[in-house]
């Protein structure tokens, strides 16, 4: 059964994130919050907790479109291949914020994620993912945790959350109620960007 863990966002408690951070080195499953909706997500150097997730989500790893949630800008290089100024300038302007990047990937990536031409990159503007992915030292995968009420789509209460998931994951982390609105994804892999879903992120800066 999973710990349901209250950390604040303001000021998120260092042995909070590291107790948090010992599940995911671990292989555990944990829900976090982000600056959108509530994510799904497990240390990406972690092959079982991959699979894991992929079970959870009905899908093939090797077929998952995932993001990965880094701390800031300066991880970029190790799974992003060498970007250009332009888009390097779209990035700094945008993150933290609401946004997935889609950028092509590099020989770094996991093998899990080695057919992939591209990733999803996300620097949310919450401090609490920001310090796990910090802490943990490498990225997260994340997945959003769709609702199956269709009317609902994403549920934003940490405890009605913890109910649904407590025997699917190890941690739920109730950093207050998210939001119902997933982030803006844009791909930057190609010459222009192209915006693939609106979502929370205006697009009136691309």
């Amino acid at each position: 059964m999973a710990e349901l863990i209250k950390i604040y966002e303001e000021n998120p408690r260092p042995e909070a994130i590291k107790q948090v951070v010992e599940v995911l080195k671990k292989g555990g499953l944990v829900i976090y919050p982000t600056d959108t909706i509530y994510g799904l997500g497990c240390d990406i150097t972690n092959a079982r907790a991959l699979e894991k997730i992929a079970r959870i989500k009905g899908v093939k790893l090797a077929k998952a479109n995932w993001s990965f949630i880094c701390a800031d800008l300066s991880n970029l290089s190790d799974y992003v291949r060498q970007i250009d100024t332009a888009t390097f300038k779209i990035l700094k302007r945008a993150l933290p914020g609401p946004y997935t990047f889609v950028l092509p990937g590099n020989n770094n990536l996991p093998k899990d994620f080695k057919r992939k031409k591209t990733v999803g990159i996300r620097v949310p503007d919450n401090s609490i993912a920001r310090a796990l992915v910090a802490e943990l030292g490498n990225p997260i995968v994340s997945t959003s945790i769709k609702d199956e009420d269709e009317l609902l789509e994403y549920t934003t209460d940490p405890e009605l959350i913890y109910e649904k998931w407590e025997n699917l994951v190890d941690v739920v982390i109730d950093g207050g109620y998210g939001d119902n609105t997933a982030s803006t994804v844009v791909d930057l892999s190609g010459d222009e960007p192209l915006i693939l879903r609106e979502g929370k992120g205006s697009t009136d800066i691309f």
